[in-house]
């Protein structure tokens, strides 16, 4: 285990205060960088890896750039292996554990990732998620390591919903973003949000999240397969919400709204798919027409059983992947105004304000209700919205120029002029 560093070009990177996209770096020509030809070595810091959307885009970037020449990788679970682990060591990324406990910072985990970056010696850190901006950060730096990027995939959390730890943890990282190399975020409202929590980084940047369409794409047959499977069957109104049971999701939400909804619709059904599921609460009139799924790694196929996604989280929502999924998969979504989703779904859906649940019934209505042609044409436009604006192909190429940026930034700590897209 190990990686031998090599000097890189003194060419400068950077951007400062505004959320810019990759191509605003100075050191990148309108074509991005080349590849170098010496090696890049990157580590991946993330608090865990289960099934969640910044697990999942670690995943597609690590798997991508394991394809990339000059680009060598190893990602670090502060936990455990998760639902990627083994899918990441089957990419040929090598993947290390520090069996940290979820959500509780130790000095234990701080040692061993101190030891092993201080072996590693990587070119470029990349953290996703806080606790790992943490860790990565105070353990990078304490080795030498400056070309630290975070990567924030939240907006304006409620953190009186969530652990003192967590709290003291976000207070700490504002005091500490100017420390990395940059931060990125997939989101418009993840900047904002934490430019209110006190973030003063170095350089922003925009990393939007991209799918593959060749994976999330519409497939009739497949629908009426899935669909029996579920027990529904192809005349029935399915709606689909995919997110796990957490205050966030605001699944109550989506439970005021269909209430309303079935008393004029008996031919209404539910699909709830996301961990821990199977422990809400389902109010009695929607226990008959409501399938739980709870977490499942079949969720491209499930996804053409859904005739209106819903995503109607109350807040925090950076870039929420499901919504692009949907889009992909030729599903018109309805979703609430949190994050960059109206962002996302532009034209081709509708979109309620948060914690209202009238508004939503009138929105998930309004599509049922429509012909079918115009249903047709709504899917069409979503999923080509997705193929042209958020792929996964730009979105991949967007990582490998700012790790590339990153590492050929001969003077880490200062930051520059502002940077402007061509």
């Amino acid at each position: 285990m190990g990686f031998r560093t090599s000097p890189l070009s003194d060419t400068q990177a950077c951007v400062k205060g505004e959320l810019h996209p990759i191509s605003a770096l100075n050191c990148l020509s309108r074509s991005g960088p080349a590849p170098t030809t010496v090696m890049i070595n990157v580590v991946h810091i993330i608090t865990a890896l289960g099934s969640g959307g910044a697990e999942r885009m670690l995943f597609h970037v690590a798997s991508h750039n394991a394809k990339v020449g000059d680009l060598r990788q190893i990602v670090v679970s502060l936990s455990d292996d998760g639902v990627y682990g083994d899918q990441l060591r089957a990419a040929g990324i090598e993947v290390e554990r520090l069996h940290m406990r979820p959500s509780r910072p130790s000095f234990a985990a701080y040692l061993r990732l101190r030891r092993l970056l201080g072996e590693l010696q990587p070119d470029v850190v990349m953290t996703w998620l806080y606790h790992a901006d943490l860790l990565g950060t105070l353990a990078g730096r304490s080795v030498g390591i400056r070309r630290i990027i975070w990567n924030v995939r939240c907006s304006d959390m409620d953190f009186s919903r969530y652990s003192p730890i967590t709290r003291w943890v976000v207070a700490v990282l504002a005091r500490m973003s100017h420390l990395p190399w940059a931060v990125a975020s997939n989101s418009h409202a993840g900047q904002r949000a934490h430019l209110a929590l006190g973030y003063k980084p170095k350089r922003w940047i925009y990393l939007p999240n991209g799918f593959d369409t060749d994976v999330w794409k519409p497939d009739a047959a497949a629908k009426s397969s899935v669909r029996r499977e579920l027990g529904f069957s192809d005349s029935d109104l399915v709606i689909g919400m995919v997110g796990r049971n957490d205050p966030q999701k605001d699944h109550a939400n989506f439970f005021e709204a269909t209430k309303t909804i079935i008393k004029n619709r008996p031919d209404l059904r539910l699909l709830l798919i996301g961990r821990k599921t199977q422990e809400l609460a389902i109010p009695r009139e929607l226990r008959c027409c409501t399938v739980v799924l709870g977490e499942s790694h079949k969720v491209p196929s499930l996804m053409r059983a859904i005739d209106v996604l819903v995503s109607c989280s109350a807040y925090g929502e950076g870039f929420p992947n499901v919504i692009g999924e949907a889009m992909s998969t030729g599903v018109p979504c309805v979703v609430t105004d949190v994050g960059d989703a109206a962002l996302i779904v532009g034209d081709t859906g509708k979109v309620v304000p948060p914690r209202a649940p009238q508004a939503l019934a009138s929105a998930i209505d309004d599509l049922i209700s429509r012909p079918s042609d115009d249903i047709h044409a709504l899917s069409a436009r979503a999923r080509a919205r997705i193929e042209s604006v958020f792929s996964i192909d730009s979105c991949l190429r967007q990582y490998v120029d700012i790790l590339r940026a990153a590492a050929a930034c001969n003077d880490p700590e200062t930051p520059q002029p502002d940077g402007r897209a061509k």
